[in-house]
């Protein structure tokens, strides 16, 4: 018959001579599975007693110890002895003396309160709640109670008397000692873990690889292999890249005559430095960008600083106001080909879509206001809610004006469907065509806002074509929408300019006679540059769009693709990159509706450099014409 007997869960004491067992010690306890408990303990119950139980009155030892949380569960053993069973008698041959069931309800102690529930359970009483829920209960007290027991400092105090310890180096070891172990408690579940934690998907869809988009591939190509004249005459020429280096000389010029005295010369103090400003931009800086944009479209309109909001770079300019017109979902009309950075800059992180919408080298690639109309009723059609146009002017990659009469019928079309018209206007400095006067969409509202609602329209601008700075990261946002413009004001908290550049802006652009010398001589370097470049491609037999402004010629070089098609355009790519040593973006990234159409940057080199890249794009068109 089962004897249920005291069972300790504590064995970091020595047990009491008495009980006739090998003393032992541990330095922490052994805890089994909570689903193997009530087992274990059941079983222990069975087990037949080698020892005469103590009785109630008598001291427990040491290893007996049982917290005063566990509760006193009623049991059959415990029950009236006119009710209990009858205790387990000894066979005669055995030395251990019989108990009646008086002294077995004395000796019981707390033990039994643990394990007989448990044993009624095994014997089939006790149901769910005893036999499962309860035992893992206790279980996870029992680890609790534990826990704070091994939390206590267990070391004796130190003895000032005692001689100090042995001091060895630290590439020597002693062999009679054992080896340190460390004393930070490390769970093993640790070493299961066998995958990294999940991030968001929408991180999993930015983090992948730039194969989609060869413009990016080519960047990062020559940031691997870049050209320079001397260090590395062979390395990959960048002409994917519209960055103005033709008047650096002119910015470097003005920062070493003025650049002390614009950050720390009159009345600027530390304080203008070191602490926060407006995250939207200062007062001082909105009005001096209004004055040079004023200046760049040569008087014909004048621009309220009250409704810029200046951010780090055109790119998070372009980003914010997305964001603020339109939800995840909505979408852009974007006339195709357009800048390939837009993709990323504007679906990256507002979930906006860009339609594009095809114009044809037979219009020069102008804007088309039925092929608006066809892709706004077919998107309507598929359930896609349009938001807004977008275009750029002058026009990115085809370098073209946009005119009077194509602004103009823009604003009726947005009027007509209830939608905002968005106009990038980066490159409105950068015409290098004597008799192209460009028109801000600013200036039409100006003079001809009757009948157009101006909370519709917004503009993004920025100093690092017009004023070659871009490392100044300055970018400009214009509109005539309050709640817009509310929104973005807020949103440039993620991105605003720093306080030095700041600064060093105020200075240079409230130099009125440094931007008009400027601007003037860059139209003029930009010019010389572009009619050079085009007739080294001329001599090539490539042809190129008639662009008007900007930093690239759209160039035609379907002749030289062997198949008319997606592959012979990425092919012709490969081979400008791979044997020509130059990067190009292809009318892939840029989503050309024909093959073969490439931008071309000229404004990455000097004039003399000019001729050499000729000679770089002779060692592939040389073998195909």
């Amino acid at each position: 018959m089962a004897v249920p007997v005291r069972v300790s869960l504590f064995p970091t004491s020595q047990v009491s001579a008495q009980d006739g067992l090998k003393t032992e010690s541990h330095s922490r306890p052994f805890l089994p599975s909570p689903f193997a408990l009530p087992f274990l303990l059941s079983f222990v119950s069975f087990v037949q007693p080698k020892q005469t139980i103590q009785s109630h009155n008598e001291r427990l030892p040491p290893h007996t110890y049982f917290p005063p949380f566990l509760p006193s569960f009623p049991h059959p053993w415990l029950t009236p002895q006119s009710q209990a069973p009858k205790p387990p008698q000894m066979s005669p041959t055995s030395t251990e003396p019989k108990l009646n069931s008086s002294a077995r309800r004395k000796s019981d102690g707390p033990a039994m309160r643990v394990i007989v529930p448990l044993q009624g359970v095994v014997q089939g009483r006790g149901g769910l709640v005893l036999g499962s829920l309860l035992p893992c209960a206790l279980f996870y007290f029992l680890q609790l109670y534990l826990k704070s027991r091994n939390n206590r400092p267990s070391q004796p105090p130190p003895d000032d008397s005692a001689p100090p310890p042995i001091s060895l180096p630290e590439d020597s070891t002693s062999p009679s000692s054992p080896p340190a172990t460390s004393s930070i408690h490390r769970s093993l579940s640790r070493g299961l873990l066998r995958s990294q934690p999940a991030v968001a998907s929408r991180a999993l869809a930015v983090a992948k690889p730039d194969e989609d988009s060869l413009y990016y591939v080519g960047y990062k190509r020559c940031l691997e292999d870049e050209f320079h004249p001397v260090k590395n005459p062979e390395g990959v020429i960048q002409l994917g890249l519209a960055e103005n280096q033709l008047s650096l000389d002119l910015i470097w010029n003005w920062l070493e005559k003025n650049a002390n005295e614009a950050l720390i010369g009159g009345e600027l103090s530390i304080r203008g430095l070191a602490t926060y400003q407006p995250y939207d931009g200062s007062t001082d800086l909105k009005i001096a960008v209004a004055g040079f944009m004023s200046e760049v479209m040569q008087g014909s309109v004048s621009f309220n600083p009250s409704q810029i909001v200046l951010t780090s770079g055109a790119t998070p300019a372009m980003e914010i106001l997305s964001w603020t017109l339109a939800d995840p979902g909505n979408a852009f009309l974007v006339p195709s080909p357009y800048y390939p950075g837009w993709d990323r800059d504007i679906k990256f992180r507002t979930g906006i879509d860009l339609i594009p919408v095809p114009c044809r080298s037979t219009d020069n690639f102008t804007i088309n206001i039925q092929s608006l109309e066809r892709s706004y009723n077919q998107a309507k059609k598929r359930g896609i809610k349009i938001r807004a146009v977008l275009i750029s002017n002058p026009t990115n990659p085809t370098g073209q004006i946009l005119s009077k009469e194509t602004l103009i019928s823009l604003l009726d079309f947005v009027t007509e469907k209830n939608i905002h018209l968005i106009c990038d206007e980066i490159f409105a400095g950068s015409c290098h065509v004597s008799e192209s006067k460009f028109a801000s969409v600013a200036e039409i509202l100006e003079r001809d806002s009757e009948g157009i609602d101006k909370t519709r329209v917004h503009v993004v601008y920025g100093l690092s074509k017009d004023l070659s700075i871009p490392g100044f990261r300055v970018g400009v946002i214009y509109s005539f929408n309050e709640t817009v413009l509310s929104a973005c004001v807020k949103l440039a908290r993620f991105s605003s300019v720093s306080s030095p550049t700041q600064k060093l802006l105020i200075s240079m652009l409230n130099d009125t006679k440094f931007v008009k010398d400027y601007l003037g001589e860059n139209r003029e370097r930009l010019k010389r540059a572009f009619l050079s470049f085009r007739n080294g491609l001329r001599e090539l037999g490539i042809e190129c769009v008639n662009s008007e402004a900007g930093f690239y010629c759209w160039a035609d070089m379907s002749k030289f693709i062997k198949s008319y098609s997606e592959k012979g355009e990425r092919t012709l790519w490969e081979k400008l990159l791979n044997v020509a040593k130059v990067n190009v973006t292809p009318g892939l990234s840029c989503h050309c509706i024909e093959y073969g159409w490439f931008r071309v940057c000229f404004t990455t080199l000097s004039e003399k450099d000019i001729p050499l890249v000729v000679e770089r794009f002779r060692r592939v068109t040389g073998g195909l014409q």
